[in-house]
């Protein structure tokens, strides 16, 4: 069979290809290395894949990878593959090239070929699924099967497919049973607990993207995982409830392993996206365990386990899926009193982030200002911006204390007074520097004496100020934005942080005070054009003008045709403006813009 479907593979594009340089050392070595011939033993006793069996299962891989003419051809390639696999299955899922190549075939087949692959990793009694499931390699593999079951409910039209799905069912039922049978171990094992964490998705009916998809690293990392929701069986709701009331056995886990912890946030995750009465018990029941440890007297455990690395993540992950009376018990009999101290803990922090986000929506928000704006300057101290940041998001987001917020930031960063250094807070909280070091001066003048050219910008000094920049009262720093000078502002509008504040602060603006600032900005629109990060500040600018700004705008591009038509940035901006139109048929380009104008104002009016 072997050889037949090495016929058959080389029949679509040759992959039996030809060697390349170093790969029969490489296969040679890997054969010393797994003990030579088939079925030898390894470190540990476990068999290891031979080095025959690796050259073929890394060239099925490489076919896998070229796409298949129709479904027929998939279909019988797969089943050719699985004719190989049977019979050491555990050994594939366990070695790196079969293991990969596993996760690749998976998704082709059928449901009761993912069945039969899993029942085989399980061995007679199904027990043997712990061991692949422990594996760094078969851990990936019984993933790839369990996350086959979401698309039954898409393909099962016919009683025959029905009864497939049905063996891949019990199938993933049978590895919950293993797993409840040894949770302790699968929580705390840092490649088991994926596949706990796979089956709480799998059994609540919502999967998110692989975790070959998710490291840590790549582009917008903190980005919410998009979820797929999809229908489970009826026996999946039995055993999902099954597997927390098991979960939360052993919830004593979830406070000093940060590998468990993660499965408990997973869990609490899920159910509350697709089950809500379940997620609304499960975090009275973990709740009423943090509570009920023992601390010192007078002292609530919670604030043991919001410092601990562990414990805080899930703590974090509570207050966030928290309903109104779980968050006011939080607050009254636990954490008030405490929060400055918190938020000056260097783990500790966080969850009070997450507090004050969650509470923006009741009235509860009000007491947690009070009490943290009395810390503001000892926080920034401490370099704890998260902190400050989220207390100004959230006055935001409730309306309240927006004033309050303002002058504690004045007085923090030295600009309350006199008032005529009102002028200077902007760039002051953008940097995050107070007056006297910003300006080099050590005097109690209000003037300034000397003129600094904006160059430091922090990020979360621009996250502030976009905070800040949805207030209802704004007008403190626009005028400071006003003051700044035009390079000042072209620096701005270039700046990774400061980009996003230039934006926000003149996209709100009413249009006389946005009228003002795009006229401080007249000469620097070409550079801006040319700018990888001030064309698009200048795309959002023009979005929301008038007019009579973007015929302003435009009769300063228009003077450096060649120029911005030569930039890599600037040519788009070009096109987007019509700006041909504009030098060759204003009157067009006029009546095109005016028409812009009224559907965005009539928009703007139905919004509101």
């Amino acid at each position: 069979m072997l050889a037949k479907t090495e016929d058959r593979m080389s029949q679509k594009g040759g992959v039996t290809k030809r060697r390349h340089t170093g790969e029969d050392e490489e296969e040679g070595g890997e054969k010393k290395r797994r003990g030579g011939a088939k079925g030898e033993q390894g470190d540990g006793g476990r068999k290891l894949l031979d080095a025959l069996s690796v050259g073929y299962f890394r060239r099925v891989g490489e076919r896998l990878g070229e796409g298949f003419a129709d479904s027929e051809e998939r279909e019988m390639f797969v089943e050719n593959v699985l004719t190989e696999v049977k019979g050491k299955a555990a050994v594939v899922a366990m070695d790196r090239t079969g293991s990969f190549t596993l996760q690749r075939l998976l998704p082709l087949c059928r449901p009761d070929q993912v069945a039969e692959v899993l029942a085989e990793l399980g061995g007679e009694s199904g027990s043997e699924l712990k061991a692949v499931s422990c594996d760094q390699c078969g851990g990936h593999v019984v993933e790839s099967a369990v996350r086959q079951i979401s698309k039954l409910s898409q393909t099962a039209t016919t009683t025959e497919e029905e009864e497939e799905g049905g063996v891949l069912e019990a199938q993933v039922l049978s590895l919950c049973q293993v797993v409840r049978d040894s949770i302790a171990e699968f929580i705390q094992h840092v490649h088991g607990s994926h596949v706990v964490r796979t089956l709480l998705h799998v059994l609540s009916g919502c999967l998110g993207p692989l975790r070959t998809e998710t490291r840590p690293g790549v582009k917008n990392r903190n980005a919410v995982p998009q979820m797929t929701d999809f229908e489970v069986p009826t026996s999946f709701w039995y055993e999902m409830k099954n597997l927390t009331d098991t979960l939360i056995d052993n919830v004593n886990l979830s406070v000093t392993d940060s590998v468990a912890s993660a499965v408990f946030q997973t869990m609490l995750t899920v159910s509350h996206r697709k089950r809500p009465k379940l997620c609304k018990q499960l975090l009275k029941r973990i709740m009423g365990y943090l509570t009920s440890r023992s601390a010192a007297p007078g002292v609530s455990p919670l604030l043991v386990f919001l410092k601990d690395q562990a414990s805080s993540h899930l703590v974090e992950m509570i207050i966030q899926l928290s309903h109104k009376a779980l968050l006011r018990d939080l607050y009254k009999n636990h954490l008030k009193g405490h929060l400055v101290d918190l938020a000056l803990h260097s783990i500790a922090n966080f969850p009070i982030q997450r507090l004050t986000a969650a509470s923006a929506k009741h009235t509860m928000f009000l007491k947690l200002f009070d009490e943290l704006i009395q810390g503001v300057e000892a926080i920034l101290a401490a370099g704890h911006m998260g902190v400050i940041v989220q207390l100004a998001e959230s006055c935001a987001e409730s309306g309240e204390k927006q004033e309050d917020m303002i002058q504690c930031l004045l007085r923090a960063f030295h600009c309350a007074e006199p008032g005529t250094r009102h002028v200077s807070c902007l760039p002051l909280f953008m940097s995050l520097i107070t007056y006297e070091v910003y300006y080099h001066s050590e005097t109690a003048e209000g003037n300034i004496q000397t003129e600094v050219p904006l160059t430091s910008i922090c990020y979360h000094g621009s996250r502030l100020v976009q905070s800040l920049a949805k207030f209802k009262e704004r007008s403190l720093l626009l005028s400071s934005l006003r003051t700044q000078t035009p390079a000042d502002l072209l620096t701005l509008a270039s700046d990774p942080a400061g980009s996003h504040v230039l934006q926000a602060l003149i996209t709100t603006s009413s249009d006389k005070g946005r009228g003002k600032i795009l006229k401080r900005l007249e000469g620097q629109f070409v550079p801006m054009a040319c700018s990888r990060l001030g064309s698009r500040v200048l795309e959002a600018i023009w979005n929301s003008a008038s007019v009579t700004h973007r015929h302003n705008i435009a009769q300063e591009l228009v003077s450096c045709e060649s120029r911005l038509r030569s930039d890599q940035f600037a040519r788009h901006v070009w096109a987007k403006f019509a700006l041909s139109h504009y030098i060759h048929r204003r009157g067009h380009w006029q009546e095109i813009q005016s028409g812009e104008s009224k559907k965005r104002k009539l928009f703007s009016d139905i919004l509101e």
